[in-house]
């Protein structure tokens, strides 16, 4: 909890200074590729969180992995966090950061699950209806394909999930029926 919270802190001020820099797309980016190198990476991870190896050889490292790849800002961001101990935290404050970019910009996640590629007309007509529920809101789809769900779709915004699949109706049919 006291990480997420001081993870929180520090990828708000990053936010505020890529903001106030113009640069806050850039900087969003860099950390999806530092978020996406720590999910990938046990290494990088193993090196994160081992305390034998001092700030400056973290600081090395970070340099090799990203010198001259993303902003000087991030960097140097990075390389703070490092320097104040708090290393083991910067894949939850990325992750953190990419949160906040979005709820600054409006950007709404929604993952839509099939069990076969949607042809654009259908996939339209449910992007359209989940617009005029968020109107002003730029969506950034991802599409899955389940084939568990036998037909239809889910629709998943944030913590809302919106069931439209077969496998959803059999089961709430069995339970009438059982019922």
């Amino acid at each position: 909890m006291k990480g997420t919270i001081i993870a929180k802190r520090y990828a708000k001020s990053l936010l505020d200074l890529s903001l106030e820099n113009n640069n806050s797309e850039k900087v969003n980016n860099d950390m999806v590729q530092l978020f996406e190198i720590c999910t990938d990476s046990a290494d990088l991870v193993s090196v994160l969180n081992n305390p034998t190896i001092n700030a400056v050889k973290k600081t090395e490292v970070f340099t090799a992995l990203f010198g001259g790849k993303v902003e000087k800002e991030s960097l140097d961001f990075i390389n703070l966090i490092t320097k104040n101990s708090r290393e083991t935290l910067l894949p939850t404050i990325a992750q953190t950061f990419i949160k906040l970019f979005k709820e600054h910009n409006n950007v709404l996640d929604v993952e839509l699950i099939s069990t076969v590629v949607l042809d654009e007309a259908t996939k339209s007509k449910i992007l359209d209806k989940v617009k005029s529920h968020y109107k002003g809101s730029t969506i950034q789809l991802t599409e899955t394909i389940d084939e568990s769900i036998l037909g239809g779709f889910i629709v998943k915004i944030g913590d809302m999930q919106i069931d439209s699949s077969v496998a959803s109706q059999l089961s709430n049919l069995k339970n009438v029926l059982l019922n």
